[in-house]
């Protein structure tokens, strides 16, 4: 099994502005996964965001973990997705960066 994406993005938000726009821009994160118009999940454990996205016929699961000066992303990619991992990983900080930019 290969490693899960990581994505860690610095704001300045302080923690609850941070949860509050990443629950509120959760589905722009979800809609960068290909196919990604299937079910999903999502439940908050705290400020970490949990969560699994049906893609392809496949399942993409992962955790959002807001903190006072940082959102970090671990999410676990299956069987083919792997391969666009890379470029996934830019999408994904680009739009985790303009969610969490002070407005």
């Amino acid at each position: 099994m290969a490693s899960p994406i990581m994505i860690s993005i610095s704001h300045q938000l302080g923690r609850a502005e941070a949860r509050r726009r990443i629950a509120g821009g959760f589905s722009k994160i979800v809609n960068l996964l290909p196919g990604s118009r299937g079910a999903s999940s999502e439940h908050w454990d705290g400020d970490r965001l949990i969560f699994s996205v049906a893609t392809l016929g496949q399942t993409v699961s992962g955790v959002i973990e807001v903190m006072d000066a940082t959102v970090t992303m671990e999410i676990e990619l299956p069987g083919i997705l792997r391969v666009i991992a890379s470029g996934l990983t830019n999408r994904l900080q680009k739009m985790g960066q303009l969610l969490l930019t002070r407005k």
